[in-house]
């Protein structure tokens, strides 16, 4: 089983690329949270756990992380592309 871990720095508009955003900042959006995230990763078709109380090492606050399980098909930054543009879909 493979197991894809998806930080909300990741998807978050507001960090650059050193501090932790892995897509392209046209698909980010500001502040995701984990709830956001797990949602958009559901809707794409994988199922999805909530770690709350883990830390992004790049960063001080606690916003925890999604663990996207039974992702053997999908590369990383395409599944990260994917429940990015979900994000910003819910959000519109």
């Amino acid at each position: 089983m493979v197991e894809k871990v998806i930080w909300p720095a990741g998807l978050d508009a507001q960090c650059t690329r050193s501090e932790g955003r892995r897509v392209p900042q046209d698909l980010a959006v500001p502040e995701p949270t984990v709830d956001e995230i797990a949602e958009a990763v559901r809707q794409v078709g994988y199922d999805a756990v909530i770690e709350r109380h883990k830390t992004y090492p790049r960063e001080i606050e606690t916003r925890g992380r999604v663990v996207v399980t039974q992702a053997d098909d999908a590369g990383k930054s395409d599944l990260l592309g994917a429940v990015a543009a979900y994000v910003g879909a819910l959000r519109a």
